[in-house]
């Protein structure tokens, strides 16, 4: 299957159910988590290579590891999530307004209202891979974009803010409010994203000017090809 298609309904569900088995970590992302934690790496201010956060989904420590059947199991499940995160990127890249992050929903005296804590926990989680790289937006002038993922994503909040976020209707309303604001929070960080940092392999051994120069000729590096490059 290709990493560009989008998971399909059944598979979906497979990737949900594996992360909710006995044989996922305890710690690790649910669904919604996962799709917050992969929707900051999408977006933020660094290109993050998956060797660095793939570990994270199955939680912290070196213990965090899947109790795979075998190797193509792992490759399945890795799949899944590599596509899932493909669908992340190509919806931003494509069409930004029209992202959905995966919110839970629960009934409350009659009303069917979002509960996106845990999409926001997941989201937290992307961004604290690189913390500082984020103090930007924190210090610019759509600061206040990121206020809801503040209040319903962070560790602690301020006390005077714990209203907004245990009323379960202005958590709702919150939850709304990051949706709006997600398209613009990739738009600000769109021209200052940088590129992941790859080593440099120079596959040839380097060439000395006293060696014999590699293009056949007879002569000496820096008499032949040496000195055309000097």
């Amino acid at each position: 299957m290709q990493l560009e298609q989008p998971l399909t309904e059944k598979e979906f569900d497979e990737l949900d159910q594996f992360l909710l088995s006995e044989r996922s970590p305890e710690d690790a992302m649910t669904m919604d988590t996962l799709h917050g934690y992969l929707t900051a790496i999408a977006i933020g201010p660094e290109t993050i290579m998956p060797a660095e956060w793939l570990p994270r989904v199955w939680g912290e420590g070196d213990a965090a590891v899947p109790k795979w059947k075998n190797g193509k199991e792992e490759e399945r499940i890795i799949n899944l999530i590599m596509r899932f995160m493909n669908e992340v990127l190509i919806t931003f890249e494509v069409a930004p307004k029209e992202f959905e992050p995966l919110y839970c929903e629960h009934e409350h005296k009659g009303q069917t209202l979002i509960d996106a804590e845990a999409w926001c926990w997941g989201f937290w989680e992307g961004m604290e891979l690189r913390p500082g790289s984020w103090d930007p937006i924190w210090e610019s002038e759509v600061a206040e974009l990121m206020r809801p993922l503040y209040l319903l994503g962070a560790d602690e909040i301020e006390e005077e803010e714990l209203p907004l976020v245990e009323d379960p209707v202005k958590a709702h309303q919150l939850a709304l409010e990051i949706e709006a604001n997600l398209p613009a929070i990739y738009k600000y960080w769109l021209p200052l994203r940088k590129a992941a940092v790859e080593t440099v392999r120079h596959e040839t051994p380097k060439v000395g000017r006293n060696d014999d120069c590699p293009c056949g000729s007879g002569k000496k590096y820096k008499k032949c090809c040496g000195a055309e490059s000097a």
